[in-house]
């Protein structure tokens, strides 16, 4: 990749000048056709900033090594829907690439500024992120000018990645989000699928403590044809059917946990053609419409109980009339429908696509699925809110998307632990930060090792001796910033595991390479391989090699790879951001990679495991059990400057469901 520029070193370059001074970029680059480049917008100034060196992390230990289900019955109405996604019309793939429009920023509330996720959470930012660590022509170039040419690119590189629509993206299918339906909110239950301000409070408190981030439709919708991971623990919040509860009550408690929404509206019961039960009038469903976290779907004209039965003429109606007058009494786009009783069939979203629809949600008493698991972008599953409590342990913004230059993500905030269940392997992954490995004295619990030092997870190391209770001595050679001494392991003993992977760590990078016994002898032999290394150790065996899981093969003579067995792993994401993690069962180390690669791991080095195997986050171990004391741990350490990610946090797209919307 090259870059050609103009630009003079600590030169302020205009925006008319920024043209002239950065345009020729390869067509190879970003592998796409060099017009889209002219196209990108140029910010307005630029600012030089510096960019310190990382220092030392300073690692206190002991002393030095001593050796070596109730979805409801829609009976009235259903679903709301978020305003547009900043992400363009899928069929805009198919139409040739065009310049993007030029867009409006909204701001979000004041008040929900200090609730916003630490890490990037807009499609630009997650991509833009992605593709920072890989340029490596950007490096020579003013911070602010390297950030916004990364979030520029980052329009590119998601129209790239999107699926055809409606279908969902592969990586998509992989994560965990439930969007949970309610319906109507009173002071009394009337009907079994009611729920009174008090249950909802309730349940708005318990996705707070669990740590879940409530989302906008928007965002899932881009997540479901872009495969871009989600914040932690996502869910999506939707009331059906535009009663007077959702202003007076529920709008209030949105407003007041600064969660988005849903909220899915006939015309019909607002005009008061359709009577019965509490209704929202226009000069309320204005009000909600106006509001950061509210988003407005159709849900039909008049909510006939079965889309699939009506004749032609009057399936369109109810499809493009409700559309229409709900732009045009709220003066705003409506991109999303809902199935009133969740009937659909393919003439249904025949009409549904016809009308400029973008996504439908759905329902099924008998079915009830996550996002991900839904047909297509047309019929979008839910769950009933009695499901809340069975699924909230169970969301999951799904894995990093792959990042085409390979480069790494040590600045990323330390996150959440986060539960994980692939193929009924359930997993704890904790990602992000700067790793670390610490080479204790003797052995301890993995929480106590690293309550000497700034990380904030951690997971037991690599193997070692079992002929003392006290050795701290390791197989293989080892290096470690805690004591910044290269031991070279037993000579006698090394040959026997050649080929293992041997983990070296940087400042900035991380490599795995076959380890050599008659090679890798000195701090110098590492140096060699990656220039910086603090740490190395040898690991038991790939579990995921460049974004493949390890077939049995690869494990050659390792003892019980194929074994049942608790397992401690540790790698790279396809974001480029370290991560630790164990498996909450035992699982053998084939099928154990299977799942690790679809978690999103591009590399996985399997650790010490069975009784060692151990995972602690802020000083207190994750464990069901009391592992056996290990020497050694790989700490993930919060960039200098950055606490932990604040949980639960908001994505932009969340605050603002109309964080882009075209110009006027």
């Amino acid at each position: 990749m090259r870059l050609y520029t103009l630009v003079a070193a600590n030169t302020l370059v205009a925006a008319t000048t920024l043209v002239a001074a950065t345009t020729l970029v390869s067509a190879t680059t970003l592998a796409l056709p060099l017009p889209w480049l002219f196209f990108l917008p140029f910010p307005q100034s630029i600012a030089e900033s510096q960019n310190p060196a990382p220092e030392p992390i300073a690692v206190a230990v002991p002393a030095e090594p001593t050796g070596t289900g109730r979805v409801g019955n829609d009976t009235e109405g259903d679903r709301s829907s978020p305003a547009p996604s900043p992400l363009s019309d899928p069929l805009a793939l198919a139409e040739g690439l065009k310049p993007p429009a030029p867009v409006a920023l909204h701001q979000p509330d004041g008040r929900a500024w200090d609730r916003l996720c630490a890490v990037p959470q807009t499609w630009q930012e997650e991509v833009g992120v992605q593709v920072a660590t890989g340029l490596g022509w950007l490096e020579g170039l003013p911070r602010s000018l390297q950030g916004y040419l990364q979030n520029s690119s980052s329009e590119i590189l998601a129209q790239v990645h999107a699926a055809p629509w409606p279908q969902l993206h592969p990586q998509a299918t992989q994560a965990r989000v439930p969007v949970i339906m309610y319906h109507d909110v009173l002071s009394e239950k009337q009907v079994f699928f009611d729920v009174t301000t008090a249950e909802l409070e309730a349940d708005f408190e318990l996705i707070r403590d669990r740590g879940l981030t409530p989302i906008a439709l928007d965002d899932l919708v881009l997540h479901l044809q872009t495969g871009l991971p989600l914040p932690p623990k996502p869910i999506l919040l939707t009331f059906d059917d535009g009663y007077e509860g959702h202003y007076s009550r529920v709008l209030p408690l949105l407003e007041r946990f600064g969660y988005p929404a849903l909220f899915s509206v006939f015309p019909a019961k607002v005009n008061g053609d359709i009577v019965g039960r509490s209704t929202l009038t226009w000069a309320q469903l204005q009000t909600m419409a106006s509001k950061p976290l509210v988003t407005i779907a159709s849900h039909s004209v008049t909510h006939p109980r079965d889309l699939t039965l009506l004749p032609e003429a009057d399936l369109l109606r109810e499809v493009v009339d409700s559309k229409q007058i709900l732009e045009d009494k709220l003066g705003m786009s409506i991109p999303y429908f809902t199935y009133p009783e969740g009937h659909y069939n393919e003439a249904v979203t025949a009409a549904v696509t016809a009308a400029g629809y973008r996504a439908a949600l759905t329902m099924d008493d008998g079915g009830e699925a996550m996002a991900g698991e839904s047909e297509s972008l047309l019929a979008i599953d839910r769950y009933g809110q009695s499901s809340l409590e069975t699924v909230v342990d169970l969301a999951w913004g799904g894995s990093p998307l792959p990042n085409p230059w390979q480069g790494f993500d040590f600045t990323a905030p330390v996150t959440e632990p986060q539960y994980v269940d692939l193929d009924r392997i359930p997993l704890i992954l904790v990602s992000g930060g700067k790793p670390i490995t610490v080479h204790a004295d003797s052995r301890y619990q993995v929480a106590e090792i690293m309550a000497q030092t700034e990380a904030v997870a951690a997971v037991d190391g690599t193997f070692f001796s079992l002929e003392f209770l006290d050795s701290n001595t390791l197989l293989g050679p080892v290096l470690s910033q805690s004591t910044n001494q290269f031991l070279p392991g037993n000579r006698g003993e090394n040959p026997l595991i050649n080929d293992r992977p041997l983990v070296l760590i940087s400042p900035h990078a991380v490599a795995f390479v076959p380890y050599s016994a008659s090679r890798h002898t000195t701090r110098a032999a590492l140096e060699a391989e990656l220039p910086g290394v603090t740490d190395a150790f040898v690991g038991a065996a790939w579990l995921v090699r460049e974004g493949e899981p390890q077939p049995a093969e690869n494990f050659g003579t390792l003892f019980d790879f194929d074994a049942a067995r608790d397992r401690a792993f540790w790698g790279i994401n396809q974001a480029g951001q370290p991560v630790v993690g164990v498996s909450r069962l035992p699982v053998d180390s084939v099928t154990l990679g299977q799942v690790l690669a679809k978690a999103g791991l591009r590399d996985a080095i399997m650790l010490d495991s069975g009784a060692s195997t151990s995972l602690a986050y802020e000083g207190q171990s994750l464990m069901d059990y009391e592992p056996r004391p290990v020497p050694h741990i790989i700490g993930l350490v919060p960039p200098k400057g950055e606490s932990i990610a604040p949980q639960p946090c908001l994505p932009i797209g969340a605050i603002a469901p109309q964080i882009a919307t075209q110009a006027e």
